[in-house]
């Protein structure tokens, strides 16, 4: 991030709390305003393609109940403010003890704090990295095509061949803002789980294909779909997901991958990857390939009605209604390794490869 961005997060951060003070001055009642993130706040902007956020906001007035929230929020704000103006950074379990210091502004739990830090995002319109504050967990990993190019704590040029990591990977870092990358891969395969990851890699999956290969680790952190996005526009090449075939798999991990969730609506700009396409493993594939599955759970069964009913993804593409209800229809769900079935190389030998001579009947 530059030094003007920076400059210009503290800014916002000073002209609210002064605003608030100018208020108390004037013995009238500051308030502060963020937009409500959900579903119900957001519409699919199909020709942009993603979640964006409509016009509901949550008022919060300084009042004797709501005192104590509006303290935590102001020392958060000045919290980020000191980070900024130290060049440093904290992550989001460090942010929560150090509000151990607040007296009775300090937080019980963690998903207080991290609650407090979304709404401050939500209110400023930048993502909690430019307010200097880091998620613990890693953004997934890469192996390929791809050589990454990096700086060194001094600033000094690194370049990183993802192609030569062994049976390892390259680790996504948190902040991938100033990363750039040269490839000549034809494609990009986004992979649900660390296992399938890894069956490809073990299998050179990556060197026979032309690809780069990337382990989303489940539901893809904000690195890893900021790592794709940007992996998308840079090289323009297409970005396929391989998910299970479930609810969570379809909506929690490749719809927030697509076109971002409600509860980020305000930065799904940048943190979705909307020329992706979804691979499978669909509903018909189980069918095709004979896959061994396992009952929908009643939670699945309500993820999947949900989505039907309230998901704007889903309620604009027919061809996601119809694999849903062809699942609800089947009563199942099936993973990734269910293929195992055939061999451990049938994946990569037998439904990759025909799967990718069809990429136009792709679920959108």
């Amino acid at each position: 991030m530059t030094k003007k961005t920076d400059v210009a997060v503290a800014e916002k951060i000073k002209n609210t709390a002064r605003s608030i003070q100018d208020k108390i001055l004037k013995k009238q009642k500051p308030t502060m305003s963020t937009p409500v993130r959900s579903l119900s706040n957001v519409k699919y902007h199909s020709d942009d393609g993603h979640f964006e956020i409509l016009g509901k906001n949550k008022v919060r007035t300084l009042t004797v109940s709501t005192v104590k929230s509006f303290a935590q929020t102001l020392k958060m704000m000045s919290l980020s403010k000191e980070l900024i103006e130290a060049n440093n950074m904290a992550t989001k379990r460090e942010a929560y003890y150090i509000s151990k210091n607040w007296g009775k502004a300090g937080f019980a739990e963690q998903p207080e704090s991290d609650t407090i830090m979304d709404d401050i995002e939500a209110m400023f319109g930048v993502n909690r990295e430019q307010l200097k504050f880091i998620p613990e967990e890693k953004g997934g990993e890469v192996a390929g095509r791809l050589i990454v190019i990096d700086s060194d704590s001094k600033g000094n040029k690194l370049k990183i061949d993802c192609t030569r990591f062994g049976s390892g990977a390259y680790s996504i870092p948190i902040d991938v803002e100033d990363l750039d990358f040269s490839s000549d891969a034809k494609f990009i395969l986004a992979i649900e789980t660390a296992g399938a990851f890894q069956r490809l890699v073990k299998y050179d999956y990556w060197e026979k294909n032309n690809c780069i290969l990337i382990s989303m680790g489940g539901v893809p952190t904000r690195a890893c779909r900021r790592f794709i996005r940007r992996l998308s526009d840079k090289l323009r090449i297409p970005v396929y997901a391989f998910v299970d075939g479930d609810p969570y798999g379809y909506f929690n991990i490749y719809r927030t991958l697509k076109v971002g969730s409600g509860n980020s609506a305000h930065l799904n700009e940048f943190f979705c990857v909307p020329k992706s396409r979804f691979l499978g493993v669909t509903p018909q594939d189980i069918i095709d390939y004979k896959l061994p599955t396992h009952p929908l759970k009643d939670v699945d069964i309500k993820r999947a009605k949900d989505a039907l009913k309230n998901d704007p993804f889903v309620k604009h593409h027919k061809p996601w209604q119809a694999a849903i209800n062809q699942m609800l229809n089947m009563g199942v769900r099936v993973e990734q390794q269910a293929f195992a079935k055939h061999g451990l190389d049938f994946v990569v030998k037998d439904y990759l490869p025909r799967k990718l001579k069809n990429t136009a009947k792709f679920l959108p």
